[in-house]
């Protein structure tokens, strides 16, 4: 009887657990839907989840826009260049912090909890960036994100849990800080740096607030600020409505275009550090 209703109650988790996943896909497979339709079908609204009068036409001219390439590559660079940086300060600061003989340590975690739950604001981070001469410039959407506090606390965690038994042993062969540091603690550490890469990597590619406050020019813009004059102005991929309609192509079908490009170098970043994402996030939760 106990075993019949533990079936039961599994079946009702995982169904509410899938219709609640499949509701989270609905707004992506109707702009997929949506980027492969026909002009007369967006136009009239009956595209739902499924395509009508299929079409490449859209994605044809999206691929063929210079702006939407520019923006492109701005956000390829802010996200390769900003990840990388991010990573790198992010693992140099957690892992003194890590260190149970890190004089100090107490009151620099203490800073970072304080910065962490009392941000200061839009206006300090302008000004700094104004005051660096960093505005219009790809360092303006890298810099505010060099260090963010909850990636580097998954960082330490993923440190303190590398055993000390092994450093005594790399000590008594004769190995200084730096070889401990590069032979045994990063390589042990590889899941939750390929964990915190894919939260800098999403945050710097997502982001459209700080490149909409820093950042007015039009070469210098990134996809996702590109995307959201796109879809506020409801005009920007093409340069002339005339044109537009001669192509009959609707904007929305082209919004949803670009956006569904935008989503692919994601998708792939999660694929290459998925073996890693679940036991980097889950460091730390389990002890013995």
């Amino acid at each position: 009887m106990k075993r019949t209703k533990f079936n039961i109650v599994s079946f009702l988790i995982y169904l509410v657990m899938t219709l609640l996943a499949l509701v989270c896909l609905l707004p992506i497979l109707h702009l997929v839907a949506k980027s492969f339709s026909g002009y007369n079908a967006v136009v009239a609204g009956k595209v739902a989840f499924i395509p009508k009068d299929f079409q490449l036409d859209v994605y044809s001219y999206v691929l063929h826009n210079g702006l939407f390439w520019r923006a492109f590559l701005n956000s390829v660079l802010i996200t390769i260049g900003g990840t990388l940086l991010s990573v790198l300060v992010t693992i140099l600061s957690a892992y003194p912090l890590s260190r149970s003989d890190f004089r100090g340590k107490k009151a620099i975690l203490l800073m970072y909890v304080f910065s962490m739950l009392f941000f200061g604001g839009t206006i300090p981070i302008y000004i700094l960036m104004q005051s660096l001469h960093l505005l219009n410039t790809l360092w303006a959407v890298i810099v505010p994100f060099l260090v963010v506090q909850f990636n580097l606390f998954i960082m330490k965690t993923g440190f303190e849990t590398v055993p000390s038994a092994l450093e005594e042993s790399a000590r008594i062969d004769g190995a200084g800080h730096v070889t401990i540091f590069s032979r045994i603690y990063l390589p042990l550490a590889l899941p939750t740096i390929a964990t915190i890469s894919l939260l800098y990597g999403v945050n710097y590619w997502n982001n459209y607030y700080h490149s909409m406050l820093f950042i007015t020019k039009q070469n210098v813009k990134p996809l996702q600020l590109y995307l959201y004059e796109l879809i506020t102005s409801a005009s920007m991929l093409s340069s002339e409505n005339a044109f537009e309609s001669s192509m009959n192509l609707p904007s929305s079908g082209m919004q949803a275009a670009a956006i569904v490009l935008s989503m692919i170098p994601v998708i792939i970043f999660y694929l290459v550090c998925q073996r890693y994402l679940i036991s980097g996030m889950t460091i730390g939760s389990v002890k013995g």
